[in-house]
């Protein structure tokens, strides 16, 4: 589940999720929900993956997301259906659907500039994992 809440000149997402890797595929979808309008309607046709090494979860989530907005606006790629595998020990390594930008069929909302550190967390909670970032729109 993410909750969006607003911060001076950005966005912020609560993030929670019953495992560490659904917080982060949930992290991934709230970008892409705050980017494009009819996510729901993108048919993705193609297959991407990626990976990062160990490192501290909040760095992890920080580079995970930072990553998901290059390839959207370097590669023009709308990202989705995330299947990922994620622990500070291992990294992060993730399969996810990809489908080309087209501005014909997908309405764009938001225009995400950056993701920041700024009150950036993940952590366990009693049902799970949490997670708060900021984005720079």
């Amino acid at each position: 589940m993410v909750e969006y809440f607003d911060h001076t000149a950005d966005i912020g997402m609560h993030i929670t999720a019953s495992s560490l890797p659904e917080l982060f595929a949930e992290a991934g979808r709230g970008l892409f929900a705050l980017i494009i309008e009819n996510l729901a309607e993108v048919q993705f046709t193609g297959v991407a993956e990626f990976r990062l090494g160990p490192r501290p979860l909040d760095y992890l989530l920080f580079d995970w997301l930072k990553e998901l907005l290059y390839r959207f606006d370097q590669g023009h790629e709308v990202l989705g259906e995330f299947k990922l595998a994620v622990s500070a020990e291992t990294g992060l390594t993730a399969t996810m659907r990809s489908a080309p930008l087209d501005p014909n069929l997908h309405q764009l909302d938001h225009e995400v500039k950056a993701i920041t550190y700024h009150e950036l967390v993940v952590r366990p909670t009693a049902n799970g994992w949490e997670a708060r970032v900021i984005l720079d729109i």
